[in-house]
């Protein structure tokens, strides 16, 4: 059955401690008697005991577990177990596959991206902006907007991480960073500080840059004259 979530939903959108159980139930055979319906997957997901679990192919929160959490409508590591092991179907996960990022760090190898790879890179920031939009729904949304918020900033996190360090690098990061500003300017309500933090973050990554190769300040240029909505501009156009 086609599904319209993948490992890169769920890792960017489910908080580490659930993706962590999720992983442990997965990668130990509790995903069992995984079948398909007219609207997505069930399964029996063995735990400190069994629950039937289900999932929509068409959105990871339309889901289903009689444990108590899932009985309350929260998205629960039992749901998550069955939706990994929809999109592996079945096979081990590796390292990598495993992997989160709740922050952006900074990749101390120094480097540019060739052509493909910046294309690729432009195309994943352009995915991960998509999360990170104007709110104008009611109250009863809002929650759904805030992980909406959290999941862009992660996929964001995901990128910058992986990038080594250079000149070229850095004059992504400030992009990144502008465009952010104008999104908090233009109705993105950040009322929980998602976005705030995560530029913080990357400016602190834009900082670690400059100290291993003191040409990226040549990007940091673009901010003269500025004003941004925190003025987290101020520490790298300082930058002696």
């Amino acid at each position: 059955m086609e599904k319209t979530f993948d490992l890169d939903k769920i890792k960017f959108s489910i908080d580490p401690k659930t993706f962590d159980k999720a992983i442990d139930l997965y990668g130990k055979g509790k995903v069992i008697n995984v079948t398909t319906n007219p609207f997505g997957f069930d399964a029996t997901v063995l735990g400190s005991q069994s629950y039937h679990v289900s999932v929509s192919n068409k959105n990871l929160d339309q889901a289903t577990c009689t444990c108590y959490l899932g009985e309350n409508d929260v998205l629960c590591k039992h749901v998550i177990a069955l939706a990994l092991h929809v999109v592996m179907a079945g096979k081990p996960m590796t390292q990598e596959d495993k992997k989160q990022y709740t922050e952006p760090v900074c990749n101390i190898e120094t480097g540019e991206l060739d052509k493909d790879e910046l294309q690729k890179m432009q195309q994943e920031i352009t995915t991960a902006m998509r999360y990170i939009k104007a709110y104008r729904g009611p109250s009863s949304t809002w929650f759904r907007y805030q992980n909406s918020l959290s999941e862009g900033c992660a996929r964001l996190a995901s990128i910058i991480s992986q990038l080594p360090v250079s000149e070229q690098t850095a004059k992504i990061l400030v992009d990144i960073l502008l465009r952010l500003d104008r999104k908090l300017l233009n109705a993105v309500d950040d009322s929980d500080g998602t976005v705030g933090t995560f530029i913080e973050q990357t400016v602190q990554i834009l900082l670690e840059y400059y100290f291993i190769d003191k040409n990226c300040s040549k990007a940091f240029k673009k901010l003269k004259n500025k004003e941004t909505m925190f003025g987290w501009e101020e520490a790298l156009v300082n930058i002696k």
